[in-house]
């Protein structure tokens, strides 16, 4: 897929898998702690740590990861796997819920450089994914967004949540379904936790 619309250069959208996700570790590392360092993530990021993530993405063939080309430059990455083989917390938090793991799929992140968004890349991100769950036989897409107080000192005073966005893809805000994950943010000595609301689409439905 090539989306060539305003701004810097055509871009090609499309999945990585074997020696090219070998290829991009490094990079993909880089670009990840680059849009995480901003809020609502906030995220003093770890190279290492970010490769070895990545490299999960690599070794599973169950899992997805769409890469956003400026040429060779990646400049963007949406990933996801069935929810089975997340974190042991997000499999709890939708079986205590009544859902049935081996029927979701997790949409695990996007990250995209800021000169390329508004350009329909958030979309075509959504859209591999989806169809790669479809393809599972995945009835539900999900993903987790941070919970962060309004007042919290890095929220920028023009910040917009990409909740709208979401809703117009489908997604749903699940109330009272939260799971939890750890970093450590810009400026703390340690990881926290971070509550981590989940959203979820009926892929049956579309």
């Amino acid at each position: 897929m090539s989306l060539d619309t305003q701004g810097p250069g055509a871009l090609d959208i499309r999945v990585i898998t074997g020696q090219d996700v070998e290829d991009a570790l490094d990079d993909l590392a880089r670009l990840r702690i680059a849009v995480f360092h901003d809020f609502p993530y906030y995220y003093d990021g770890d190279f290492a740590y970010e490769r070895r993530y990545m490299e999960s993405y690599r070794d599973n063939d169950r899992a997805v990861l769409v890469g956003a080309f400026d040429g060779r430059r990646i400049v963007g990455a949406a990933t996801g796997m069935p929810l089975e083989d997340n974190e042991p917390q997000y499999v709890q938090a939708f079986t205590e819920a009544g859902y049935d793991p081996d029927t979701v799929f997790y949409c695990a992140e996007s990250v995209l450089m800021p000169d390329y968004r508004g350009r329909g890349v958030g979309h075509a991100f959504f859209d591999h994914r989806e169809d790669h769950a479809r393809r599972l036989g995945r009835r539900w897409s999900t993903f987790c967004s941070v919970m962060r107080p309004d007042d919290h000192p890095g929220r920028p005073e023009d910040y917009v949540p990409l909740d709208g966005f979401w809703e117009k893809r489908g997604y749903a805000r699940m109330d009272g379904l939260t799971t939890f994950y750890h970093w450590k943010d810009r400026g703390d000595d340690a990881e926290t936790i971070k509550e981590m609301q989940v959203w979820m689409k009926d892929l049956s439905a579309s």
